[in-house]
């Protein structure tokens, strides 16, 4: 059986779907296709998929709907595919959970290099069969294991996060008690070599406040130091 990446490209245009395919294919990656939500599901069922290359605008229901019942029950890695380009856009993809977000007209290359960074960030905590005991975070009524990507609150329940979500909640739980710039946190999180936007931080922390606050409103965990950054005021344990 390959052990090659298996990337499923859900997108309604055949050409572009062939187009992507084609380069990832000769890239070494396993493709799946799909032209909507429907088929997107079929082939979920049908075997292990790694990464989602997920179109904006679907014919019935879309790419932003799909992410959003996508990431209420995986942590998959997602990257919207989309022509528009306004800020919005973007930013509304990132808020319901995607990984990264590239724009059409894009080069294979590009493309390219993007799976493999969100798939290295969504990976890097190794096998936890390889790794032994994982490492475990203890803070405030949540424990999060490093190898399984688990986060799971004091009556037991997992909470989903995405790629983005869980790399920023690693970095500030790395360094508790501690005023992190967006910059440093773009860098700790996701590397400069990610491409992503510059306001993703904000919103991968609207995200994880709405997560792990009781009030997201007011958080308690993670605090907004204006002009500065934020701060993981929550006492940290490691184990």
């Amino acid at each position: 059986m390959s052990t090659a990446p298996h990337i499923l490209i859900v997108d309604d245009h055949r050409e572009i779907r062939e187009l992507v395919s084609r380069a990832l294919v000769s890239d070494g990656f396993r493709v799946s296709e799909a032209a909507d939500g429907r088929m997107m599901r079929k082939v979920m069922a049908d075997g292990r998929i790694d990464l989602i290359v997920l179109d904006l605008m679907l014919p019935g229901e879309d790419g932003l709907s799909l992410c959003r019942s996508l990431r209420a029950e995986s942590s998959i890695p997602i990257i919207m595919l989309t022509a528009k380009g306004h800020e919005i856009d973007r930013v509304v993809g990132l808020e319901l959970g995607a990984d990264d977000y590239i724009a059409k007209p894009f080069g294979s290359r590009e493309l390219i290099a993007r799976i493999k960074a969100v798939l290295r960030r969504a990976r890097s905590g190794g096998p936890p069969e390889k790794q032994g005991r994982s490492k475990q975070y203890v803070f405030d009524r949540w424990r999060l294991d490093v190898g399984s990507r688990e986060l799971v609150n004091e009556q037991g329940v997992t909470v989903p996060l995405s790629t983005g979500e869980f790399d920023l909640l690693i970095a500030m739980l790395e360094r508790p008690q501690r005023v992190l710039s967006r910059d440093q946190l773009l860098d700790l999180a996701r590397g400069r070599a990610a491409g992503v936007f510059d306001r993703s931080i904000d919103t991968q922390v609207s995200r994880l406040r709405k997560k792990i606050e009781r009030d997201p409103n007011r958080p308690r965990i993670i605090k907004t130091v204006w002009g500065g950054g934020y701060l993981l005021a929550a006492d940290v344990t490691s184990e």
